[in-house]
């Protein structure tokens, strides 16, 4: 397993997760949660959190075929979903409403959709369609260790960073993600093109 280790995938993939599931970007969320009075329990969701993911890292192929979709024409559906992602990012809008019928924060909204939500879903098989897996899931055991560090140190957090430093910090990874959704979509693309010429 550890055998195709590569640090460039393996850092690459951390980036791209660290974007895409931005917990420091959810830092005014998740105060204005506990300002509300709805309990955020940092154990279970990052438990919760990883499990889906990593489930769905696993099991999210098996279900592609199931559909007879490839993951390359995933990967162009995760980019056009990583990119809506960036827009809101960047542009201070919403796109991705919340309108279901739980209201406990730990499970909603936290976990699903800011921690486990369709963009880390869809990232997950799209990084799977470039990188060895092992490089992916050691990105994600990274990834959900910083979450975890985040939600216990939130308010600290949130005092040392202020919230200009958190509006700078969203931008930034708005833009990283932009970049990366563009990656994606063009060389999967490619990738369909050519498997489309195979067939002719």
């Amino acid at each position: 397993m550890f055998g195709s280790f590569d640090f460039q995938e393996f850092l690459s993939a951390f980036i791209v997760l660290f974007a895409v599931i931005d917990i420091i970007g959810s830092i005014p969320i998740i105060l204005n949660l506990k300002q509300k009075g709805r309990n955020v329990n940092a154990n279970k969701a990052t438990g919760i959190s990883f499990a889906l993911l990593l489930g769905f890292f696993y099991a999210g192929d098996m279900m592609l075929k199931l559909f007879q979709v490839d993951i390359a024409s995933f990967a162009v559906a995760g980019a056009f979903v990583i990119f809506l992602m960036s827009l809101e990012m960047i542009l201070d809008i919403e796109i991705f409403k919340n309108q279901g019928p739980i209201k406990e924060a730990t499970l909603v909204p936290l976990v699903f959709p800011l921690l486990a939500g369709a963009g880390a879903f869809t990232t997950l098989l799209s990084l799977r369609s470039e990188y060895a897996p092992v490089n992916i899931v050691i990105a994600l055991i990274l990834n959900m260790v910083w979450v975890y560090v985040v939600l216990k140190l939130t308010d600290r957090i949130e005092r040392f960073l202020g919230k200009g430093g958190i509006y700078v910090i969203r931008k930034f990874f708005g833009i990283i993600l932009l970049a990366i959704s563009a990656r994606l979509f063009t060389a999967n693309l490619t990738l369909l093109i050519e498997q489309f010429q195979k067939i002719q």
